[in-house]
């Protein structure tokens, strides 16, 4: 049995921030009620896992960042990652991010997947890449950043992800992707 998508009655914006805004929506239930639900509203996102050495290596070099998120208590591993400007495509997205954040720019950037952060509040969706051919330089932070760039052996990465090290969502998704998908580990 297939259930009915609820229909969008009303929205009212109940926050209007600088990066997020708050909406608050009244659904027709396929029962006939009425819910509401609150619903952050994101424009989107972009990250990349950037590797240093041939992707078709059989233990690539990645270039992870640690970066501190005042939500999370503190400094953790990631991958480059930024939010998308008004009309501004996710592949330009993840190279801009990748330079501002580690300095480094990329040749190739290929297309790993989309995916919803936490779907059950949000709509933020995050386009992960993979970027190689990397030409390593200097960040250019951002007055509310914090981060140290470091270059890990895909196999020590997925160790951290195993160990509980690396605790980013979109990171361990981009990173299991790719070694999932491309390398077939």
């Amino acid at each position: 049995m297939t259930a009915q998508q609820p229909e969008r009655v009303s929205t009212r914006r109940a926050y209007d921030g600088r990066l997020v805004k708050v909406d608050v929506d009244t659904l027709r239930a396929p029962d006939g009620g009425e819910l509401e639900l609150e619903i952050i509203r994101h424009p989107g996102a972009a990250a990349v896992v950037p590797l240093l050495s041939d992707p078709d290596s059989p233990d690539p070099t990645v270039l992870l960042i640690r970066q501190f998120r005042h939500a999370a208590g503190g400094f953790i591993w990631e991958v480059p990652a930024g939010v998308l400007k008004p009309g501004e495509t996710p592949d330009h997205c993840a190279r801009r991010e990748l330079e501002e954040e580690t300095g480094a720019t990329a040749e190739q950037i290929e297309r790993l997947s989309t995916v919803f952060t936490t779907p059950g509040f949000t709509d933020e969706r995050i386009h992960l890449f993979v970027a190689h051919g990397i030409r390593v330089g200097e960040p250019n932070l951002e007055h509310d950043e914090f981060i140290e760039v470091k270059a890990i052996a895909l196999s020590e990465v997925l160790a951290m992800i195993r160990d509980g090290a690396i605790v980013d969502a979109k990171t361990v998704v981009a990173i299991l992707y790719f070694a999932g998908f491309r390398l077939g580990m």
